[in-house]
């Protein structure tokens, strides 16, 4: 890559920059849908920034390993006094000179070739970190926004079950001044109120903190989003077998990619280091004009210069000793994430059989309620049953389950797809907003 293609893309880099934080102070819209807020997570963040960061940092390393034997030209000046010899022809006292030095190393037997090899492998890892990291963001984004809707549907519920202990306090509490009602039994549904109130409280502080979490997210901490669309998804197919998804994420994970360019990277560069003791050939070619000229000087020189190292002391075997442990490092590394990664796969596809079980038991039981509220409605009609609000509690928190586990199943999608290897997309089943 040239310098004017670095440069290039620099000022790419900046303008995206520029225009990620001026989009961050657009408002987000109301209501917030999942397709919009999953739109952001590759707009300008932290997160995103710093693996932005490394990956140009790693583009300019490989860019200098490639230049490591490009055409090298030196001008060199010097301004020269001197007393002249009693015996020399020329008796000036002006020695200046000038010279010019073109150079061009053109073999050292693959110490900048091993060199260029670990720059590449690195600038992999980079972009491989790159991916992973545009992973993790929509993960994120997609907890949060579901985090939220989970609290407004909990507060919800804490609601409505709120306003049925306060109806039976202050009826109790309109019975008990007739004398209908014991202090004992008033206060028990006293403490029934106090405890929701305090329910209710806590669900709402969640909403605000679960709004906030997102807004955090979104890279927009001072636009916390007020309503949020709730969200659709189509029919979620199978998985499949666990032991195919483990070879799709040992083959495709960003992680394991990155790892294993990291480890490339580190055996090239132990390459390189042990190539230090190799010879250098390079070309020269030298222009020089003298204000005295002299027997020994020449105006033009040309050479093929053949270097061998000697002698460079305990430098090369110390750099090379400390390659070699780092090729031990990503080695282990490699390994230790690849068991992470195949009990992760597991968990998350384990996760998933047993969130459709629960969605089963959920639905059971939510028929169950409807049901029930009918037959509590009917007889509270006819003043027969007292259970009515109990009902429309337990219908408030059946829904919040059903929600639960509706958006835990399509997390536990999203990391499976992250682990094997697909980037994750904007929802179909979300609304533009």
């Amino acid at each position: 890559m040239s310098y004017t293609a670095c440069y290039r893309r620099f000022l790419l880099f900046l303008l995206s920059s520029i225009c990620g934080w001026a989009m961050a102070v657009e408002p987000l819209p109301s209501p917030l849908t999942l397709e919009y807020a999953l739109s952001l997570a590759d707009a300008q963040h932290p997160d995103r920034s710093l693996a932005d960061a490394a990956l140009a940092q790693a583009e300019a390393a490989r860019h200098l390993a490639d230049s490591k034997d490009d055409l090298r030209v030196d001008l060199s000046a010097e301004l020269r006094a001197i007393e002249p010899s009693e015996i020399a022809i020329y008796q000036t006292h002006n020695d200046s000179l000038a010279r010019l030095k073109i150079s061009k190393q053109l073999y050292d037997f693959g110490r900048t070739a091993h060199a260029l090899e670990a720059a590449d492998a690195d600038l992999e890892s980079r972009r491989w970190q790159l991916m992973e990291v545009r992973q993790q963001r929509r993960l994120d984004v997609m907890a949060r926004y579901f985090n939220v809707l989970l609290a407004d549907l909990e507060n919800a519920r804490d609601t409505e079950a709120l306003s049925i202990d306060y109806i039976r306090f202050d009826r109790a509490r309109t019975k008990n001044e007739l004398g209908r009602v014991s202090d004992v039994e008033m206060l028990e549904l006293e403490s029934r109120y106090q405890q929701s109130r305090r329910k209710m409280a806590l669900s709402g502080n969640r909403q605000r903190i679960t709004r906030s979490q997102l807004a955090i997210s979104l890279n927009r901490p001072l636009d916390l989003p007020a309503d949020l669309e709730t969200p659709s998804f189509d029919a979620a197919d199978e998985v499949g077998d666990v032991d195919e998804l483990v070879a799709l994420a040992l083959s495709g994970n960003p992680g394991m990619q990155k790892l294993r360019a990291e480890l490339q990277a580190a055996q090239k560069q132990l390459q390189a280091s042990e190539s230090e003791s190799n010879p250098v050939i390079r070309a020269q070619l030298e222009a020089a004009a003298y204000e005295r000229e002299l027997g020994g000087r020449n105006p033009l020189t040309a050479a093929l210069v053949f270097e061998v190292p000697l002698y460079q002391g305990s430098r090369v075997d110390a750099d090379t000793a400390r390659q070699r442990a780092r090729v031990q490092q990503k080695q282990a590394e490699l390994a230790a994430y690849e068991l992470a990664l195949r009990q992760q796969v597991l968990d998350y596809w384990m996760e998933l059989n047993q969130l459709r079980v629960a969605a089963e038991e959920i639905m059971v039981t939510g028929d169950f309620r409807d049901l029930y509220l009918d037959r509590s409605r009917t007889l509270y009609e006819l003043d027969l049953s007292s259970d009515l609000g109990d009902s429309m509690t337990q219908i408030a928190d059946i829904q919040f389950q059903q929600a639960k586990n509706r958006y835990q199943i399509q997390l536990a999608l999203a990391h499976l797809k992250a682990l094997t290897g697909g980037l994750l997309e904007q929802e179909k089943g979300a609304g533009k907003p």
